[in-house]
């Protein structure tokens, strides 16, 4: 099933606003230290990969084909895409599995350097300005940002989220992750999602594209060929359980279970 919603503006790798969080353990008043039990494990994993890089991969095609991304499913999994329904283009692509979310954004980089350092100082200054807090750790992608969030509660009052901003720098590509929800907390909880984020593969493609400039999403093909829009209808599944993502601005999305 599927869920559409009217775009607002695509956001760019640095922007701290077009965060999608899941925080059931989010407390209000200050936000509290980043230490225990918010590290992260030191074990690496092998991370995402250039399209170039994979074509001795045997089960490839078997993933979530998102055109700028290729996205491994995972048995109860849930895939929401924010859309631009004019274009049918795909910003950014959350996966949720449980009470934990990755949020994927692919972007184009220069051919000689990266820029995941330089992401990370933006959004650390972001989060900072919004009255947050920012640890840089090692993590099993390298470096990765830690931050807790003030977001606004239904009842007014004010309420810090623990988040995990994750980069890696590819050939010509940038891809940023975003860990909320019990993964930003549970190092154990965010297995799943950290093995899904170090099996994406990256579709760059040739053309050439200004650096922080989005690589192209798509709706992945449906077996059948088909496709239900319902309005603001939730899908159904484990998005009934789960608490809403609603503590940033949305845009439209399509969401699959699988």
């Amino acid at each position: 099933m599927f869920r559409r919603r009217r775009e607002d503006s695509g956001p760019g790798p640095e922007q701290v606003e077009a965060l999608e969080a899941v925080s059931p353990s989010a407390q209000p008043d200050q936000p509290s230290g980043l230490d225990t039990p918010t590290r992260v494990p030191g074990a690496s994993l092998r991370g995402p990969r250039d399209r170039e890089d994979v074509e001795d991969v045997e089960d490839i095609a078997d993933m979530l084909d998102l055109g700028g991304l290729l996205v491994r499913g995972v048995d109860g999994m849930q895939l929401q895409l924010q859309v631009d329904e004019s274009s049918g283009a795909v910003s950014i692509v959350h996966v949720i599995v449980g009470d934990s979310v990755l949020q994927l954004q692919p972007f184009a980089a220069p051919r000689s350097e990266g820029i995941w350092a330089e992401v990370r100082a933006e959004i650390a200054a972001n989060v900072t300005t919004q009255g947050g807090t920012c640890e840089e750790l090692t993590g099993p992608f390298g470096t990765e940002l830690r931050a807790q969030v003030p977001v606004a509660q239904p009842d007014g009052r004010s309420a810090y989220q623990a988040v995990r901003f994750l980069g890696v720098d590819g050939p010509r590509w940038f891809l940023r992750g975003l860990i909320s929800g019990a993964g930003a907390l549970d190092p154990a909880k965010a297995a799943t999602v950290e093995q899904i984020f170090a099996d994406v593969v990256v579709v760059r493609g040739s053309s050439p594209m200004a650096p922080r400039t989005p690589i192209p999403m798509r709706v992945p093909p449906q077996p059948g060929g088909e496709t239900e829009a319902s309005g603001e209808t939730e899908a159904s599944g484990t998005a009934a359980a789960r608490p809403p993502l609603e503590p940033f601005r949305r845009g439209p999305e399509i969401t699959e279970v699988r």
